[in-house]
């Protein structure tokens, strides 16, 4: 057992301090970020990625980050950009000067974060004490997962990973191993989303944009009419699912119960819930082949409302039933 201690111990990079045994109580557990892989480039590009894109999201605030590191900590920047990104108010103290009050404030907005991405605590790669304690790894996670929520076009670098070393405190003395953490998806090309006439539109013709949404938002209306609704948005008014569901219900012929779905949903998951039902309702009709996330009609993306009316707007309008959809086609 002594020889298999030491060539544990033989394991550890050069460059990473061993923990004294008293350090470290029996039983107790530390970890490591592995000096190569934070020298890694796509480790290093990611931080800068995240970097930039929390300095432009801050810049009306006049905030920078220079290190996720040291800056990211107390809560402080993360309370700024996560309620510019959620468009919320949370309520703590906009400076904290003491530890206890800064792992209080911490806590409130870690526990917020969690709520929005729907994530329990005991699943996330994130905690208070990682994050205060400057842990990086659990900082890039954290960071990582707000970036996807609500800035799912960001180009985080692909296949970023990270090798980490395990540190055990047993009765025999510290025993080490090593696991690798992924930090972003690997993407082969099958992986790549597909392509369709709206990445075309939105990428080559955008200035037409406007005209295939003022097509569909007057379809819209037209159906809804009898319901008494109306929408001005599309951009924003699909975002809770509501509109989406009575239109799907009108349009097909559903009888949705109120027990089904949430009326006036007043929190991110109810509103999924909506959107998420909408989205099955369409591929049970088998009106819906593109694959749209939930999560992209609840942030608002425009692109992925407009898939789904569309296809709406392809079977039921008048000028499709008359052959004349390709007015309103986005080719």
């Amino acid at each position: 057992m002594e020889s298999e201690f030491l060539y544990d111990l033989l394991q550890l990079p050069k460059d990473v301090a061993q923990p004294m045994e008293e350090e470290l109580p029996r039983g107790g557990k530390k970890k490591y970020l592995s000096p190569n892989s934070k020298r890694n480039p796509k480790f290093e590009e990611l931080q800068k990625v995240l970097m930039e894109w929390i300095n432009a999201t801050l810049l009306p605030e006049h905030i920078v980050v220079r290190s996720l590191e040291e800056d990211m900590f107390d809560g402080l920047i993360l309370h700024h950009l996560f309620q510019k990104l959620a468009s919320l108010k949370l309520e703590v103290e906009e400076i904290s000067l003491t530890s206890a009050s800064q792992r209080h404030k911490l806590g409130v907005i870690l526990e917020a974060v969690n709520q929005n991405l729907q994530v329990e605590e005991k699943q996330a790669k994130w905690s208070v004490e990682t994050i205060f304690n400057k842990d990086l790894l659990a900082t890039l996670h954290l960071l990582v997962a707000l970036a996807k929520r609500f800035q799912p076009d960001l180009p985080l670098p692909d296949n970023v990973q990270a090798e980490v070393i395990h540190i055990e405190s047993t009765k025999t003395g510290l025993k080490s191993d090593k696991q690798v953490e992924q930090l972003t998806e690997c993407k082969s090309h099958k992986d790549q989303p597909l392509q369709d006439a709206f990445d075309e539109l939105f990428k080559l013709a955008p200035e037409k944009v406007h005209a295939v949404k003022e097509a569909i938002v007057s379809f819209v209306n037209q159906k809804l009419e009898r319901l008494g609704l109306s929408v001005q948005s599309l951009d924003t008014q699909f975002a809770d699912g509501v509109i989406l569901l009575l239109l799907i219900g009108q349009l097909e012929g559903f009888f949705l119960h109120l027990k089904e779905f949430y009326l006036t949903p007043s929190s991110p998951t109810e509103m999924l819930h909506n959107v998420t039902l909408a989205l099955d309702l369409l591929k049970d009709e088998g009106l819906f082949s593109y694959p749209v996330n939930p999560e992209d009609i609840v942030n608002k993306d425009a692109k992925s409302t407009l898939r789904i009316l569309y296809s709406l707007f392809q079977k039921h309008s008048p000028r499709a039933e008359g052959g004349g959809a390709h007015h309103a086609t986005p080719n």
